[in-house]
């Protein structure tokens, strides 16, 4: 089977991308990410090649030049929301990174 997605490039130029912005800024860049920062299962199924940690590997690229904060709906968290993927919930999820 031939991937359609090339993991390394994905994040050499999404890494090279974001340092670019954070030096057009000043060094402050404030990104908001869909989907899950890692074990993005989904996203793995659906463009073959794309690893369930790329948006993590690419964020310890920029390690030295990144702060993550982590935001969840609070009513996600007072209704127990649950991830499908791992059956634990959003509030769990942060724990677990």
């Amino acid at each position: 089977m031939v991937k359609g997605f090339d993991n390394d490039k994905y994040l050499k130029i999404q890494s090279e991308h974001i340092q670019e912005r954070i030096a057009h800024f000043g060094n402050k860049l404030y990104l908001e990410l869909g989907g899950k920062l890692f074990d993005d299962y989904h996203a793995s199924h659906v463009l073959p090649g794309f690893q369930p940690d790329s948006k993590l590997r690419m964020f310890q690229k920029l390690k030295d030049q990144a702060e993550i904060v982590i935001v969840i709906s609070a009513l996600d968290i007072e209704r127990n929301k649950m991830r499908g993927d791992l059956g634990i919930t959003y509030d769990m999820d942060v724990i677990h990174i």
